[in-house]
């Protein structure tokens, strides 16, 4: 598994974000420890209350648990995943709460620790534990025997292309996959030898190289989003000034987002917006058919809830008529036999949570399943719209260059007359001399 840790505080923020149904399929309180309230923002309350007595800001433990793509993790998976890092990190016995997510077909569970031993009154120092966790994804990895990322056996194998947060909603502002974006720059960067190669490169894909405020080199795009060179690039800020030199050179930003608002027609404004409204109708058709898979997946979950309560009850009801009461009781105890229907009673309940979590996890594995399906869809399609608007990009450049040959009273008519001619020109002036048989 992927093990991703961090301290941090606020812990009603917290409790609402593991709550929230808004980016999830489905989400799911599976246990609740150490805390007087079962409920996850009251429990978390009780930690932030106990945290004031002490000077510990930071005072949650918060960690994702994620299986590699195309892996089934059962519930016991996850809760051998909590207790191994809770044996590594010394959390054992720490009040903490687990929490199921599942988005685009995919299961994760988070976990969440209080640092505050409340004996002492002190926070739970938690030395080198990335260095730890990295020991345990390992083994986990080859406890189940999933393909181990190239990241975890050599750190100097992780993936070059991996984006913060900030530029991922970057990326999403203006409908292009972040890694995506960070894959064209840097082959631009490594393809272009100097700054003029590097800009015309940049142009042919919809990007026009400015001067930032506080970044130095810049690119704009026609939606006059900016995006840091060295970081999209992958490289460092002295290696870009390296080859492009001095950006007080370059025109600013705003004198370039007002270049390209002129150069575009009105004609190939409506052609993108036309483009964009295509592709939010396709994306609204799949987000349908999700919202009905995802509701009638929380229903069958529902119904599967309350069948294994309502037997949970009835075979309870029949371990408790099992134990003698009154005198017969004492006597029971006395020869033994109260112990045996005891230990028989403890051995049915454990066979029985064991029975119910088989069930629901095989219900889950097969919505995962058809969740998946449908994912797979939703990935073919918005990789289409991200290259029908890597293409306009490409587009909306190419306009613009040959825009500038003409003034903008031009009629377009006359505009490929003009090409026409040129071209004609081009055909009837002499050609050099070649040999008969061989190619110029």
């Amino acid at each position: 598994m992927i093990l991703k840790a961090k301290e941090r505080g606020n812990a009603p923020q917290l409790a609402r974000y593991l709550l929230a149904m808004r980016d999830n399929d489905h989400v799911e309180l599976h246990d609740v420890r150490g805390f007087i309230s079962d409920d996850l923002i009251e429990a978390f309350g009780e930690a932030d209350a106990i945290a004031r007595g002490t000077r510990c800001e930071k005072h949650l433990f918060s960690m994702s648990f994620n299986p590699p793509e195309g892996a089934n993790a059962s519930i016991e998976d996850f809760e051998k995943a909590i207790e191994q890092v809770e044996a590594k990190l010394g959390l054992e016995g720490q009040p903490r709460a687990i929490v199921f997510h599942e988005k685009d077909g995919r299961r994760h569970a988070h976990a969440v620790w209080s640092r505050i031993d409340c004996e002492r009154m002190r926070a739970i120092n938690l030395n080198h534990y990335k260095i730890k966790l990295r020991d345990v994804s390992r083994q986990l990895y080859l406890e189940h025997g999933w393909a181990m990322p190239r990241g975890l056996e050599d750190s100097r194998l992780r993936d070059p292309l991996t984006f913060s947060r900030e530029e991922w909603q970057q990326a999403q502002r203006a409908s292009l996959d972040a890694k995506e974006l960070k894959a064209v720059f840097k082959i631009i960067w490594e393809t272009s030898d100097n700054r003029a190669a590097f800009e015309q490169a940049l142009k042919e894909r919809g990007f026009w190289l400015a001067k930032g405020d506080r970044r130095g080199f810049v690119a704009v795009d026609y939606r006059g989003e900016v995006y840091a060179v060295a970081r999209y690039s992958g490289v460092k800020a002295k290696d870009v000034a390296s080859k492009l030199g001095d950006p007080q050179e370059l025109r600013s930003v705003e004198q370039v987002k007002a270049d390209i608002a002129g150069g575009m027609t009105a004609k190939l404004q409506e052609f993108i917006k036309q483009a964009e409204r295509d592709a939010a109708r396709r994306s609204l058709q799949i987000d349908f058919r999700k919202a009905e898979i995802v509701g009638r997946h929380q229903e069958e979950r529902r119904q599967l809830t309350e069948a294994h309560e309502k037997r949970w009850q009835a075979e309870t009801r029949k371990r408790a008529e099992r134990m003698p009461k009154g005198v017969s009781g004492i006597w029971h105890r006395l020869t033994g036999k109260y112990a045996r229907v005891k230990e028989q009673n403890e051995r049915e309940a454990l066979d029985a949570l064991h029975r119910d979590r088989a069930e629901t996890d095989a219900l889950i594995f097969k919505q995962i399943d058809e969740r998946q399906a449908i994912q797979r869809d939703i990935r073919v399609q918005r990789e289409a719209a991200q290259e029908e608007l890597l293409r306009l990009r490409e587009d909306v450049a190419h306009f613009m260059r040959d825009d500038r040959h003409y003034p903008d009273h031009t009629p377009r008519r006359k505009r490929e007359k003009t090409r026409k001619e040129e071209s004609r020109k081009s055909e009837r002036a002499p050609r050099p001399h070649r040999r008969r048989g061989l190619e110029p």
